[in-house]
């Protein structure tokens, strides 16, 4: 079987669990990767064939996406062409992680495209929703990356189909323990806003990863650090907890690794928002933003010292894409 596994390269959520469904999809047959996107801080440890453009949403400086950015980045005559040039048809599956490119180019040669993301979940009506629906948000979901099948991740296995997260092999190896310090991942505010809230908290030890810097740095109680996946999960594994927005990959990992966690979902974006919703649910507490009007809710979580909230998030990669390959082969047979 030549599979095509496409992966969304905006964030760093994708790649992550990419890591460990590579080499699953390789048991099945010959596996070609295509990443699409330009914001890609993780690097992955497998060749990659096709690396595009694709359409990626530009981080803001100030809690949000950067419309403006994101605009002017686009290249619409490039990703059409791509659409129309990617020849999907030498591939018997498509194993798609919210990837755009693919997912058109599929959907218009008829060929199999199945869906394995975190976004199949949000979209599902039996997963949390935002408070208040975005119809731009459902539209996006709906339409980014279109399968007509598909498995979806999320916080909780809320339906048939959905299952708990994928937490990657390095973080189940690591060593946990605790030197005080609170891991931060917040890749939507820049550097001048986010320190002075972190500084505020003068006891507190704060190292954070930053999209916005290249070098390492130091400033008062802030240790600010390049974007690295190795520097990070070892931070995260030696916190006394993590503050980071309502993506998916990265609280997960740190519920996994009973760290206590807080989260602000960045505006305007619907599946944060979602997010959030299911890890409100959990125990988790949610930060509407970054402002000073913050600080008693974030000196709150800071004082808490039995915060852990249980999960169960079984290594079930392999079994999930045991499962999907084996409803894909029944579905060829009959057809």
């Amino acid at each position: 079987m030549k599979i095509l596994f496409a992966i969304q390269g905006t964030g760093n959520g994708h790649l992550s669990r990419a890591r460990d469904v590579y080499p699953e999809l390789c048991r099945h047959g010959e596996v070609d990767v295509l990443i699409s996107g330009i914001q890609v801080d993780v690097q992955v440890p497998f060749s990659v064939k096709y690396r595009m453009y694709g359409m990626s949403f530009i981080f803001g400086k100030n809690g949000g996406v950067n419309l403006v950015a994101s605009v002017r980045k686009l290249r619409l005559r490039q990703l059409w062409r791509d659409i129309r040039t990617l020849d999907v048809k030498q591939y018997d599956l498509v194993v798609n992680d919210f990837e755009e490119i693919s997912a058109w180019a599929a959907c218009m040669r008829h060929v199999p495209c199945v869906a394995l993301s975190h976004q199949w979940a949000v979209k599902h009506k039996a997963a949390p929703k935002a408070k208040h629906p975005d119809w731009r948000g459902i539209v996006l979901l709906k339409w980014y990356a279109p399968c007509k099948q598909g498995y979806g991740f999320h916080f909780r296995p809320y339906a048939t189909g959905l299952f708990t997260p994928v937490i990657r092999r390095e973080v189940r190896e690591q060593t946990v323990t605790n030197n005080g310090h609170i891991t931060v991942y917040l890749p939507a505010y820049d550097e001048a806003v986010l320190l002075p809230f972190l500084q505020y908290f003068k006891e507190i030890k704060w190292e954070v990863f930053s999209k916005h810097s290249k070098e390492e740095r130091v400033e008062e109680n802030v240790h600010v650090r390049p974007v690295n996946n190795t520097a990070f999960i070892q931070s995260m594994a030696a916190s006394n907890g993590v503050f980071m927005g309502a993506g998916f990959e990265g609280p997960a990992e740190a519920l996994f690794l009973g760290k206590k966690l807080i989260v602000i979902p960045m505006q305007d974006q619907y599946e944060q928002q979602c997010n959030a919703a299911a890890m409100a649910q959990l125990g988790v507490p949610i930060m509407k933003r970054l402002h000073p009007k913050y600080r008693e809710q974030m000196q709150s979580w800071l004082d808490e010292k039995n915060p852990r909230i249980e999960v169960d998030f079984p290594n079930q990669t392999a079994a999930i894409v045991d499962e999907m390959l084996r409803e894909f082969l029944k579905t060829r047979k009959k057809v």
